[in-house]
């Protein structure tokens, strides 16, 4: 293990260990994982080891606020012996909740030989994985305001003996129009479509190291195509994946296609999102026999995880309502344009017991409500959706808990949206979503997310791996192609050096990333 060092003693490295070796790795039902407890931003161990108070309060309005804001960034985003195996990633299969970073899910993944950890976003709504890489803009660490130092892990493929460059003529390569001054390395660029947020950099082939999600203990070393970033900007810079994206979407050039492709799994993943923050992601996944199911709408230019709904009921008021919507995992909150938003808060604010409040700016949510003083869970208006093929899909908690000063009162956590339709990740709350793009079809069963046994698998194929293909992601636009260099990051002889076990640490800091950098961190 990498020794850690820190610039300064004041960063309580030996109690951040102590939490976390505490909470430990644990076997779920029989299967072998390698998942960590992680304390919320917001409880009491890590308030008392990090400061909280220039943040935004949990559950306040400028919260909900700084969440939605997130959301308007990146919502334009392109952001067993037998052989029946799911994988996950080798460092652990938990997925964690930056409560701060907008409910937005991160896992740590290993790359390379030696083996590097990042802390990497997981987005549906994205397809290219990338991590920072040789950079010359990136973040390539953070300083506290205490004096301490992080410094993230940084790829380069120089220091990596199974890394390969892609060339110009791979399927993968998509901007071959770059590749006049260097045919032997393929450019790429994500490009977001709002606040100049992008990355660029090169192709690169490497493993990725998962482990098999059963009582085997064997790590598979996964070739996977990825992005050496070597320039982030927007909010690439301020906190906003740090270490990286992991993209999840339908693409060819999205990890679990490749993981398909290359015959490793089927080809269809999970997500489950538990009310703890703590989640789990299991490719090769195909749910159970019992899960409800719709179809993806997929005769699209740009296919994405849409769906068509039929039918929205808030208590035994049902509408008949004909739309589509993206279930995104990138996505804080939920946005639903007319009819379908109006419809629904409308039938909503008719069911409730209680009082609609003044519209306020200050928050992202238009339907507010004051509780009456006897109220209690069961006077909350339930959601369903139906979905075609008549699916329901019920919604876990439909409301945000709001508290300021002197006051608290709860929220119909839906945003009304001038664009696409989006299930996000609150509605997804409770369940485990099954993406099953072998059968085009979304799948969900309400699950806690620590019990894995009843999902079903298909036996690997025994034939030649398929290379993946390349697709230009739906919110994305590519640049100009051209090849963007950069020199390896400067060294740092003292540094907090982050291997699988390390990375943990942090998990307890990272959850003020986006919102706390404006108010006392500064990127190194």
């Amino acid at each position: 293990m990498t020794p850690v060092h820190c610039s300064t003693s004041k960063f309580p490295v030996v109690l951040l260990f102590v939490l976390i070796f505490t909470s430990g790795s644990q076997n779920c039902h029989g299967f072998r994982t390698f998942g960590f407890d992680i304390h919320h931003r917001f409880s009491d161990p890590v308030k008392g080891i990090i400061p909280v108070d220039e943040l935004p309060e949990k559950g306040s309005p400028d919260y909900y606020a700084a969440l939605a804001h997130r959301d308007q960034i990146f919502r334009g985003r392109g952001l067993a012996d037998t052989g029946d195996e799911i994988f996950t990633f080798a460092g652990g299969n938990r997925t964690f909740r930056l409560a701060s970073l907008g409910f937005l899910h991160y896992a740590n993944v290993s790359l390379g030989t030696p083996s590097l950890s990042f802390l990497v976003a997981l987005d549906t709504g994205s397809n290219l994985f990338w991590v920072p890489c040789d950079c010359t803009s990136c973040i390539q660490g953070l300083k506290f305001s205490s004096g301490a130092r992080l410094d993230f892990n940084i790829y380069s493929p120089n220091t990596s003996s199974t890394s390969q460059k892609v060339p110009c003529n791979s399927s993968l390569c998509e901007q071959q129009r770059g590749c006049s001054t260097n045919p032997n390395s393929c450019p790429y660029q994500v490009q977001y479509l709002s606040n100049d947020t992008s990355s660029s950099g090169v192709l690169i082939q490497d493993v990725l190291h998962l482990r098999a999600d059963n009582n085997h203990p064997e790590v598979i070393d996964a070739p996977i195509t990825f992005g050496c970033g070597q320039v982030q900007t927007g909010t690439f810079l301020d906190g906003a994946a740090p270490n990286g994206l992991f993209g999840l979407g339908i693409d060819k050039v999205s990890v679990p296609s490749i993981l398909a492709n290359r015959g490793l799994v089927a080809d269809s993943f999970s997500m489950c999102f538990g009310p703890d923050g703590i989640g789990r992601i299991s490719f090769g996944d195909k749910g159970s026999p019992d899960q409800e199911e719709t179809p993806f709408n997929l005769n699209q230019l740009h296919p994405t995880y849409n769906i068509s709904l039929t039918q929205i009921a808030v208590e035994k008021n049902v509408t008949d309502i004909n739309f589509s919507a993206i279930f995104d995992s990138g996505t804080s909150f939920t946005y639903l344009n007319d009819p379908a938003y109006t419809l629904l808060a409308e039938s909503f604010t008719s069911q409730a017991q209680d009082k609609r409040r003044p519209s306020d700016d200050s928050i992202p949510f238009e339907y507010c409500y004051d509780p009456s003083p006897n109220a209690n869970s069961n006077v909350i208006p339930t959601i369903n959706l139906t979905m075609q093929g008549g699916s329901q899909f019920s919604v876990y908690k439909p409301i945000m808990n709001i508290s300021s000063q002197n006051e608290s009162f709860y929220c119909l956590a839906v945003v009304k949206s001038s664009d696409v339709d989006i299930i996000g990740q609150n509605f997804m709350t409770g369940y485990r979503i099954v993406f099953d793009r072998e059968k085009k079809v979304l799948g969900w069963k309400i699950s806690h997310c620590y019990d894995i046994e009843n999902s079903s698998t298909l036996a690997m194929p025994t034939g030649p791996a398929v290379g993946p293909g390349s697709y230009t992601p739906e919110a994305t636009k590519t640049g100009n192609g051209s090849v963007i260099s950069g020199a390896p990051p400067p060294s740092m002889s003292h540094v907090m050096r982050l291997t699988p076990f390390n990375y943990n640490l942090v998990m307890l800091t990272l959850p003020y990333l986006s919102i706390v950098l404006p108010f006392f961190l500064q990127a190194i």
